[in-house]
């Protein structure tokens, strides 16, 4: 069993109880509309044939035990259509919202060759649009039983007027199953497989794109962005065509389906009974529309198959406790060999391998994923969230008290900045920092790494984007916190300020 479908499994145990009155609604609802829509076409016709018959057959036609039948069937149908609806869909968003955490936990834990791969945009439609495709196998396991109960129900009816016509409806919602299924996996699934890729290819351009909108700006490539972010969406709208199609021809069959099988069902009964006949009809147009829940299902078939294979490629990462560290550990690195609380500075041109070298000691590329909680890591193109400076500081420390941010932010020399905005911590920041400058955007980010209780900081271009004064500021504040907290240092920079915190240097390149 894949980790997907365990996953899966144990959403279903945790929603059995709205998932169990999900299907009893389901069968309420097939079996009530079937009986509410043969009972009236019966009554309408056998009124009318009492009506013609003259007054006194009139008068002894019983009106008022089916018109109460078809008012509670009415009553039963709409109630029960509520709570399909209600409990269905509860259960599989409640499933679905405990299903995303489980993906992106995933994700985190997988192995950094394979997480870091993977783009923003890709890692989106995995948690928003892969995730979406799966709710059928949710929301549609009441669908087969209102089916059931609903052919049932027409079979039952049709039988009142004899056997034949039970068997028309029989046979025409085992031809109605079978052409849905078969069109499904000819047409339907192959158009909602490559919809849910080419969302993913949409959304990483869009992602792309949106990053260097500066860039394009300045270099008059708006035309060229449109042109391609229109490619790829055209492409996403001709599977979403396709798939439309297919739709559209499994509909069409079952229309085909319900119009032959009401003819022959009123044909086989038409003579036992006019009234009966018109029973028999609406029996098997009822008993093929039960059907259209599984047709729908075999439509989305593709899309949920996809989506299971791509999330399975993530899920089978599970995350790991992080490891308990005994004390700062010693370092080795390009060569050289820290003891707790020492310095080394990494200087070297672009391109050298500096920052191979930090990501080398992270585990990030390689095998030494054990030391990770050992670091507080400044990467050179730190990311900010969409959200407020207190929320982008906590993602290294979660529990941390605004006491520890405006410390932290201070040892980064962005505190004057920070108290400046009309709302402190809660200044909203845009996406990825935008309302802030180049030099407070890295200094925010050093604030985060500060956060975190780690005995070495990995610092890779902490004084990126900064002026002179600024640069000299935030050296002399690492001085002092350095000396503060005891944490060792190893500091990537090709600017001399940093280094010289340090007293061993390497050189590179």
């Amino acid at each position: 069993m894949s980790a997907l479908d365990q996953l899966i499994r144990a959403q279903k145990r945790e929603r059995a109880g709205m998932l169990r009155l999900a299907i009893a609604s389901a069968v309420v609802l097939g079996a009530a509309s079937t009986l509410l829509m043969g009972l009236s076409g019966w009554f309408i016709v056998a009124s009318a044939i009492a009506g013609a018959a003259g007054l006194a057959t009139a008068h002894t036609f019983n009106v008022l035990l089916p018109s109460a039948m078809i008012r509670l069937l009415a009553i039963g149908r709409t109630a029960a259509r509520y709570g399909e609806r209600l409990a269905g869909h509860a259960a599989a968003l409640r499933a679905l919202a405990a299903i995303r955490p489980a993906v992106f936990a995933s994700l985190a834990a997988a192995p950094p060759s394979q997480a870091l791969s993977l783009s923003r945009g890709e890692a989106s439609a995995r948690l928003v649009q892969d995730v979406d495709a799966i709710e059928t196998r949710f929301v549609r396991l009441s669908a087969p039983w209102s089916a059931v109960a609903g052919l049932a129900s027409a079979i039952a009816l049709a039988a009142l007027a004899g056997p034949a016509p039970a068997i028309v409806i029989l046979v025409a919602a085992l031809a109605a199953i079978l052409t849905a299924r078969a069109l499904a996996k000819r047409f339907s699934a192959p158009a909602r497989a490559a919809i849910q890729a080419k969302v993913g290819a949409l959304k990483d351009t869009t992602a792309a794109l949106v990053a260097a909108a500066a860039e394009l700006r300045a270099y008059g490539l708006e035309a060229w962005a449109g042109e391609t972010l229109n490619a790829k969406a055209a492409d996403l709208d001709a599977a979403r065509l396709a798939a439309a199609r297919a739709q559209g021809l499994i509909v069409a069959s079952q229309a085909v389906i319900l119009g032959a099988a009401v003819a022959a069902a009123i044909a086989t009964a038409a003579p036992a009974d006019p009234a009966l006949a018109a029973l028999a009809g609406l029996a098997a147009a009822m008993g093929v529309d039960a059907l259209a829940g599984l047709a729908h299902a075999f439509d989305q078939d593709g899309a949920a198959r996809e989506a299971r294979e791509r999330l399975d490629g993530i899920l089978r990462h599970q995350p790991q406790a992080a490891p308990t560290l005994e004390g700062a550990p010693t370092l080795s690195i390009l060569g050289e060999t820290l003891n707790p609380g020492e310095r080394l500075a990494i200087i070297g041109p672009s391109g050298c391998g500096k920052t191979t070298a930090i990501e080398t000691l992270l585990g990030l590329r390689g095998d030494t994923e054990h030391l990770r909680a050992a670091f507080a890591w400044l990467p050179q193109d730190a990311g900010l969230v969409a959200g407020t400076v207190r929320e982008n500081l906590r993602l290294a420390a979660p529990k941390a008290t605004d006491e520890q941010l405006w410390q932290a932010l201070e040892d980064a020399a962005l505190a004057d900045r920070i108290r400046a905005a009309p709302q402190g911590l809660a200044a909203y920041l845009g996406d990825d920092g935008e309302r802030l400058s180049g030099g407070e955007r890295r200094r925010l980010a050093l604030a985060r790494a500060y956060l975190r209780d780690a005995p070495w900081l990995l610092l890779d271009e902490p004084t990126e984007g900064l002026d002179a004064a600024a640069e000299a500021l935030v050296v002399e504040r690492l001085a002092q916190r350095l000396a503060r907290t005891g944490q060792g240092l190893v500091v990537v920079s090709h600017r001399p300020a940093p280094a010289a915190l340090c007293g061993r240097v390497v050189r590179m390149g």
